[in-house]
């Protein structure tokens, strides 16, 4: 399976419904670098991903993009070879 790292906040609505979301496709480990307790890694989520909001999802050396982007590939049934990329 893919490293799964996002970005994200606190009391982050959009970034609670992207965890649930890739815990129901079997992601157990998820990075998460939290924005709202240091602003430079906020200063360095810009950088990487040109976007302000959280969450910032990356699924290997993907950037995905937010929850909306990240429901997106689900629905297009893209989500699960993104994470399970054959070996």
């Amino acid at each position: 399976m893919n490293k799964v790292v996002m970005y994200s906040t606190a009391i982050c609505p959009f970034c609670l419904m992207a965890e649930r979301l890739l815990r129901s496709k079997g992601v157990e480990d998820i990075e998460k670098i939290r924005v709202d307790l240091d602003p430079q890694l906020r200063v360095e989520m810009m950088e990487k991903t040109r976007r302000r909001t959280v969450p910032q999802i990356y699924i290997g050396d993907t950037h995905v993009g937010g929850f909306d982007d990240l429901a997106a590939l689900d629905r297009a049934g893209k989500l699960d070879a993104l994470l399970h990329p054959a070996d």
